[in-house]
C-alpha cells in the first residue's frame, strides 16, 4: 500500500483492502481515474472485478485507501463526502514528511473516528 502511494506520487493513489474476520489479506490497487494530487475516483471496471474476486473468496471490504502526497493523514472535507462505505476503515497515507504516515478512520456520516492500525506478522 505504501509503496503503491510512493509510486503514484505526485498523484493521490487509492485502492482498496480486504480480508476475512477483520484480518487483511489483500491489498487491491487501483488507478485513480482523476490523475489529481488532491482527489481520487477509483476506476469502476477495476472496483467490478476486485468485488466479483472479493465474492468468490468471501472476502469482504475492509479498508479504502488513498494518499495525501502533500498534506496530512486526515479526512479532508472532499474526503467526508464521498465516502460511501461508512462500515469500512478509511486509511490515509501521508508523503507529506521525510517518511509515510498511515492512519485508519472510520467516517460515519460527517463524524470521523480514528482506528487503530495493527501489523501482525
Amino acid at each position: 500500500m505504501i509503496s503503491h502511494c510512493e509510486q503514484e506520487s505526485p498523484y493521490e493513489a487509492c485502492g482498496l483492502i480486504t480480508g476475512k474476520e477483520g484480518m487483511a489479506a489483500r491489498i487491491w490497487p487501483m488507478e485513480n481515474i482523476d490523475r489529481s494530487p488532491v482527489s481520487f475516483a477509483m476506476d469502476l471496471n477495476q472496483l467490478r472485478v476486485a468485488f466479483e474476486q472479493m465474492e468468490e473468496n468471501r472476502e469482504e471490504l475492509l479498508a479504502i485507501y488513498h494518499s495525501h502526497p502533500t498534506d496530512r493523514a486526515y479526512p479532508s472535507a472532499e474526503d467526508i463526502a464521498m465516502h460511501n462505505y461508512p462500515e469500512a476503515g478509511y486509511i490515509i497515507v501521508s508523503l507529506a514528511g521525510r517518511a509515510p504516515v498511515a492512519k485508519c478512520y472510520q467516517l460515519i456520516g460527517k463524524s470521523i473516528f480514528k482506528l487503530p492500525i495493527v501489523l501482525v506478522d
